[in-house]
């Protein structure tokens, strides 16, 4: 019988790392929130990238595990005490064994390509292998699993369609049948001076970009590539770029609304708590602000993705993102003074 596994609970998320964390930590009676989670994990930041053949794409998530960088999940747990490992392999068969080994033990998180599952309704074609969720129960006569992703319901998805989603080759993220492992033997809360760690880790990556494309500098970058779009893109390939764009600063792609600025905005608060620094509140609410025309910046290239009148508002949505990174670079700079003003508390700051 498919059913979700004993103690799970499901509720609706914002992010889909972050959410599907929260699942399983939820499950091992480790209660950290999502915002938490992504403070702490380093996951906000910028990026603009154009590939050769790709559209372009335009995100705020950082610490994706690119080589040189531990990843979110890794980060977050850390921080919190709980060992993560993220397993891939290129062999299908070897993945789904190791995924119904961890199924015999509660839940599993897994990446996967959402163009493959089918309670999405996405565009034809349409392919994103970044996607994480919650394996939350399974019927193995049946041969299918239950899972767990940002809304609140439990979508009941074939092993032969979690395949394909998890050993999907499309680029430029493919999910490579990746499996987070998880320890909670160790789980303790975060030290304020990890969480002034991390707060200065994703002011550097922010300020202090190791290139162009990244960060404050990527966004004013951004700005000056979106104004050539319609000079350097095809209809159909603008249409795509602003429709991609649009979703991955808003809601639908799982920022948490802005551009992960209302997210981030949140976790200062939880910052301040934790390390007593009333200061970061109020650049919370700064942050979340910043998010609101992330918003307007969205319904631009949304509308710009109109069939009908493509790229009719890339002229202002180039406009607001010049505006934004003022904005971005004022918050980030009042944050990089107010971590370096903190001192080391306790001697854990990585």
């Amino acid at each position: 019988m498919l059913k979700p596994f004993d103690g799970f609970r499901q509720f609706k998320t914002d992010h889909c790392v972050t959410g599907s964390m929260r699942h399983i930590y939820d499950f091992h009676r480790h209660p950290v929130s999502e915002d938490l989670l992504l403070g702490l994990g380093e996951g906000v930041g910028f990026i603009y990238w154009h590939m050769k053949g790709m559209p372009p794409f335009l995100g705020g998530l950082a610490n994706t595990g690119r080589p040189g960088e531990e990843g979110l999940a890794a980060t977050a747990g850390r921080r919190t005490g709980v060992r993560v490992d993220c397993l891939t392999t290129g062999s299908a068969g070897k993945a789904e064994k190791v995924l119904l080994e961890a199924l015999s033990h509660g839940p599993a998180m897994i990446q996967v390509d959402m163009g493959f599952l089918p309670y999405f309704d996405l565009p034809e074609d349409y392919h994103f292998g970044g996607h994480v969720v919650v394996v939350a129960g399974i019927d193995r006569d049946a041969g299918q699993v239950l899972v767990a992703d940002r809304d609140e319901s439990l979508h009941p998805v074939s092993l032969n369609d979690l395949a394909q989603a998890r050993g999907s080759t499309h680029k430029p993220f493919p999910p490579k049948h990746a499996l987070f492992a998880f320890d909670f033997s160790a789980k303790r809360s975060p030290t304020a001076a990890q969480t002034w760690q991390a707060i200065r880790k994703t002011v550097g990556g922010m300020l202090q970009p190791p290139i162009s494309n990244l960060g404050v500098k990527g966004i004013r970058k951004a700005s000056a590539a979106v104004r050539r779009w319609p000079k350097t893109l095809g209809d159909d390939e603008l249409r795509y770029a602003c429709f991609n764009a649009s979703i991955f600063i808003d809601a639908t792609g799982g920022t948490g609304v802005g551009l992960f600025r209302y997210m981030y905005g949140r976790f200062l608060s939880e910052a301040a708590t934790i390390t007593g620094e009333s200061g970061l509140a109020a650049v919370g609410d700064q942050m979340r602000r910043i998010g609101d025309v992330w918003e307007d910046v969205a319904r631009r290239f949304k509308q710009s993705s109109d069939p009908d009148k493509v790229g009719c508002d890339l002229a202002e949505a180039a406009g607001l993102l010049m505006d934004v990174a003022d904005r971005e670079e004022r918050a980030w700079t009042r944050l990089d003074e107010l971590s370096h003003a903190a001192p080391t508390v306790d001697g854990k700051g990585t």
